[in-house]
C-alpha cells in the first residue's frame, strides 16, 4: 500500500490533475498567507498570558497553516468529485504536523529561560521534526533507515551502525530538550512564589534544573543502547579530574550552592569583595555578580566568596551611616553650625529621622573646629556620591547665611637673615 501510495502521487504530480491540485494549493497559501496578515495586524502586541506568553507573533504561527489547512480540505473536497486528489490527500496530513509542530515548539521554547541560541534554531527544529513526519508519511522513511542501517562504524571490537548513532544523538536531544523545558517551567512558576525569600527561589530553582538534566541523561542513554555501568568508569575519571585540574570550578560551584543556602548574601545585598562594591544582581553556580554603583559589573567566584572576608552593608538591616567631614572656624558659633548640619540632613528626603542625624566635634585642629556630620540612609545601593554634595553644598549657603566660616589653611612665613656657610633664607611651614 506504502508503495502503491508513492507511486500514484508521482504519477499524479507528472498529469494535469497533478497541475490542478498544485495551482490549488499555491492560491490556498497565499489566500492563507493575506488573510493570516490581515489578522496579525489587528491582534494587540501582546494577548492574556497563559501556558506561554502569547502574542500575535504567536497567533499567526497558528493562524496560517490553519487557514492553509481549511482551504486546501474544502479544495480537495472540491476537486474529488471530478479527478483523483492524490497530492492534496498527502497535503492534510503535512500541514496539520506542520501546525501541530510550530506551536508545540514555540511553546515550550517560552517554558525554557530565554535563549537566544534557542530561539534562532526554532525553524530549524520545526523543520526537521516536520521532514521526519513527511518522510514517515510518503513511506520513505523506513527505506532510508534500512540505508543508515547498512553503514557500519568500527569502534574498537564493536560494530555501531550510522541508524543507532543518529537514534542515540535524537534520543539524547529530545530527552534533554524536554527536562529542560519542564524544568524551566517548574523553575519560573518558583521564581514567582512570593512566599519564598529570593535565595530559596534560586536554590529550588537550580536544583530542580540539576535533577531534570541528570534524569534526562540517564534515560536517554539506555534508549541510546549505552550501558549505565559505563557511568561507574567515567564516575572515576571525573573524581581524579577533579581532584586535579578541576578542583577549582568544582570548589566554585560548590560554594556557589552554600552561599544560597545560608543566605550570607542575597539578591539586592550592598557587598564589598576583594575591594569590589557593588549590589548582588545573580548568584550563579559558578559566580555571583556584582553590579558597582557606576554601572559597571564585576564577576566574582563562589570560591573568593567563601574564603575571604565579604562586607555586607545591608545583612540584618539596609541602614547604612554617611560620615561627612567639615572644619568652621574658632571665631564661629560651633552649636549654631552643629545645628545647621542637623537640620539640613533633615531636609534631605534620603536621610532617615531615626536614628536621626548627628554634628560631633572630632578635633580642635590648627586651622578650625573639625566636625563630623553622621547621617544614616536605607537606600545605600544608589549611592553616597550624590547625597554628600547635596548636604554639602547646602551646609555652604547655610553657613553664609549665619556668618559661620570655614578657615583656609594657615600657615607662618618666617623670615631671617643667612650668614655665610648657611642656606639662603626660605619659607618654613610650621605647624
Amino acid at each position: 500500500m506504502r508503495g502503491l501510495d508513492l507511486q500514484a502521487l508521482l504519477s499524479t504530480l507528472t498529469s494535469t490533475a497533478g497541475a490542478v491540485q498544485i495551482a490549488a494549493f499555491i492560491f490556498c497559501a497565499g489566500l492563507a498567507w493575506l488573510i493570516s496578515g490581515a489578522l496579525k495586524r489587528r491582534l494587540p502586541g501582546q494577548l492574556e498570558p497563559g501556558l506561554a506568553k502569547i502574542g500575535a507573533g504567536s497567533a499567526h504561527r497558528v493562524f496560517m497553516p490553519a487557514l492553509l489547512l481549511v482551504f486546501v480540505w474544502l479544495a480537495r473536497l472540491g476537486l474529488s468529485k471530478v479527478q483523483n486528489v492524490h497530492v492534496l490527500d498527502l497535503a492534510v496530513p503535512l500541514i496539520s504536523a506542520f501546525a501541530a509542530i510550530r506551536l508545540a515548539v514555540y511553546l515550550l521554547r517560552h517554558m525554557i529561560a530565554p535563549s537566544a541560541l534557542l530561539k534562532s534554531s526554532e525553524r530549524i527544529i520545526v523543520l526537521f521534526v516536520w521532514t521526519i513526519i513527511a518522510l514517515h508519511l510518503t513511506g520513505l522513511l523506513a527505506d532510508i533507515a534500512s540505508a543508515l542501517e547498512q553503514v557500519v562504524l568500527p569502534v574498537g571490537s564493536k560494530k555501531v551502525t550510522l541508524l543507532l548513532v543518529i537514534e542515540a544523538l535524537l534520543s539524547v536531544i529530545v530527552t534533554v530538550f524536554v527536562a529542560m523545558g519542564l524544568s524551566g517551567l517548574i523553575e519560573s512558576r518558583v521564581m514567582r512564589a512570593e512566599t519564598l525569600d529570593a535565595s530559596s527561589r534560586v536554590v529550588i530553582g537550580k536544583i530542580v534544573r540539576a535533577v531534570a538534566l541528570t534524569l534526562a541523561i540517564l534515560i536517554a542513554l539506555p534508549l541510546a543502547g549505552i550501558d549505565l555501568t559505563l557511568l561507574s568508569v567515567f564516575g572515576g575519571a571525573l573524581g581524579v579530574g577533579l581532584g586535579f585540574g578541576l578542583q577549582k570550578i568544582a570548589s566554585n560551584y560548590i560554594s556557589g550552592f552554600i552561599i544560597l543556602l545560608d543566605r550570607s548574601i542575597s539578591l539586592g545585598d550592598l557587598v564589598t569583595i576583594d575591594k569590589q562594591t557593588g549590589v548582588v544582581e545573580a548568584i550563579k553556580s559558578r559566580y555571583t555578580v556584582v553590579r558597582a554603583l557606576d554601572g559597571t559589573e564585576a564577576i566574582v567566584p563562589n570560591d573568593t566568596i567563601i574564603t575571604s572576608t565579604v562586607t555586607n552593608h545591608s545583612y540584618t538591616h539596609p541602614k547604612v551611616a554617611v560620615k561627612i567631614p567639615l572644619t568652621v572656624s574658632y571665631d564661629s558659633s560651633l552649636e549654631r553650625a552643629r545645628q545647621i548640619l542637623v537640620d539640613v540632613s533633615l531636609a534631605h528626603p534620603r536621610v532617615l529621622r531615626d536614628p536621626a542625624p548627628t554634628a560631633l566635634v572630632t578635633a580642635l585642629g590648627d586651622n578650625g573646629i573639625e566636625l563630623e556630620l553622621v547621617v544614616w540612609i536605607n537606600d545605600p545601593d544608589l549611592g553616597q556620591g550624590a547625597l554628600r554634595s547635596d548636604l554639602l553644598v547646602c551646609a555652604w549657603q547655610a553657613f553664609q547665611q549665619n556668618n559661620i566660616s570655614i578657615p583656609y589653611p594657615q600657615r607662618e612665613l618666617r623670615v631671617r637673615a643667612s650668614t655665610p656657610g648657611e642656606p639662603k633664607a626660605g619659607i618654613l611651614p610650621t605647624q
